[in-house]
């Protein structure tokens, strides 16, 4: 019989190794792969926050599960997953609603020999009150794109306000200082130069305030002191307002409330502080973090439980004693490399190797006005790039993603459509 294997989640790391898989071994029937997630379609997680500023139109990066799957030599189920019996082997799927609550699938149980999870992570909002009501989140396309939608509407409403003459001003918290706060506020001032090009000659710069707050001392902690501080000058020359060691201890409608000092008032928030797994990873009497991370071990097995695997940002699997692997993509990309490379070695009668994660450095966009970043030698050597190497180096990253998933000349193919789509289509998505 053959071998059932099952990932659930089609992120970065769980649909490169579904395809992976697929090709080597579901083509020839060699294994059953299956892919699981609650989505139809996969899109970068890095891309979001140029989802939501408009740079991006989602439809063009989207990756239909269902047609990867035809291609690849696997099969693609959606669904939420729900439970994981650890004895009889199955996972277990919610049922599916339509959008007048009438049930289109019933829940369902699908059997597994091995189990991935590839479940990635939400964002972290620390108990802080008022946050999850009052503030937008970047997990997800459907968030990214229910915030671009709010966005547009702020900006017709602001410019409207000016072309009457009234003093108007839209203002926009952004919580954490990490990439996906930085990138963001970024985007959103290019965003904003970009409006009079599309009709909206009243709302500028100087109508428009960013604020990006930060608990720690220093943005970008992930990055060498040096970049970081080089980051915090150009986005106070852009016109960003950072404010850095205070953090949020409340959240009300319109307003942060700091530690210290006056509150923030802004039209709108997002947060984006802190990373952690989602809470049903403590569901199933797995070892867990307190983040949530499912525990593992140097070969991405969960320490509970020699069936099931865990890779990307759910996953906790030490570098050493007092070090974890960060939550980021590069890690999803090595453990799926690895892990597919393991199962083959395993079809093949040899031994899996152990896991072992290589810091390759960190990348930041800053739009399309700069970009920053260090790339990791060796353990003692790194080296420190900005503005158009960095560019290229960011730009990189999202295609050797592309490359995992659809070969080097299917690439090579999206690249060139989408510099077509770039010189034809609006610099900013404005529906």
């Amino acid at each position: 019989m053959k071998e059932r294997i099952v990932i659930v989640g089609g992120g970065a790391g769980g649909l490169e190794l579904a395809t992976q898989l697929g090709r080597k071994l579901g083509r020839n029937g060699k294994a059953q792969i299956t892919l699981i997630d609650r989505n139809t379609t996969h899109l970068w997680k890095p891309l979001l926050h140029e989802v939501a500023s408009g740079a991006l139109d989602s439809r063009l990066a989207e990756v239909d599960y269902r047609g990867q799957s035809a291609r690849e030599g696997f099969q693609f189920l959606i669904g939420t997953l729900e439970y994981v019996d650890k004895e009889a082997k199955t996972v277990t799927l919610a049922a599916i609603n339509n959008n007048e609550g009438e049930e289109v699938l019933s829940s369902r149980d699908v059997p597994y020999d091995r189990l991935i999870l590839a479940l990635g992570s939400v964002t972290a909002d620390f108990g802080t009150p008022g946050v999850q009501d009052n503030c937008y989140f970047l997990d997800s396309l459907k968030q990214a794109d229910a915030f671009h939608s709010e966005l547009l509407n702020e900006f017709l409403k602001v410019n409207q306000a000016l072309e009457d003459g009234k003093d108007a001003e839209l203002s926009l918290a952004i919580v954490g200082g990490g990439a996906t706060g930085v990138e963001l506020a970024a985007e959103l001032i290019h965003s904003v130069s970009l409006l009079s090009i599309y009709g909206l000659k009243h709302l500028d710069k100087t109508h428009f305030k960013v604020r990006l707050i930060e608990a720690g001392e220093r943005l970008l902690p992930a990055l060498p002191e040096r970049l970081s501080n080089s980051v915090l000058k150009k986005l106070r020359k852009l016109g960003v307002e950072v404010i850095l060691s205070n953090p949020v201890k409340e959240v009300t409608k319109n307003e942060l409330c700091l530690s210290e000092g006056e509150p923030v008032r802004a039209d709108m928030m997002v947060w984006a502080a802190g990373v952690r797994a989602p809470d049903i990873t403590q569901s199933w009497n797995l070892n867990t973090r307190k983040n949530n991370q499912i525990e593992v071990n140097e070969y991405l097995q969960s320490i509970s439980d020699s069936a099931i695997y865990a890779i990307g940002d759910c996953a906790a699997c030490r570098i050493d004693n007092e070090r974890w692997v960060p939550p980021r993509a590069q890690s999803a990309h090595q453990m799926a490399e690895c892990l597919y490379k393991n199962i083959l070695r395993e079809y093949g009668g040899r031994e899996p190797k152990p896991f072992r994660y290589k810091d390759r450095g960190s990348l930041v966009s800053l739009s399309r006005f700069s970009a920053v970043g260090n790339l990791m030698q060796s353990k003692s050597v790194s080296m420190s790039i900005e503005g158009t190497l960095a560019r290229w180096a960011y730009a990189s990253l999202y295609r050797m993603h592309q490359r995992a998933l659809h070969g080097w000349w299917k690439m090579f193919l999206i690249l060139l459509v989408d510099k077509l789509n770039h010189a034809v289509k609006p610099r900013l998505k404005l529906h």
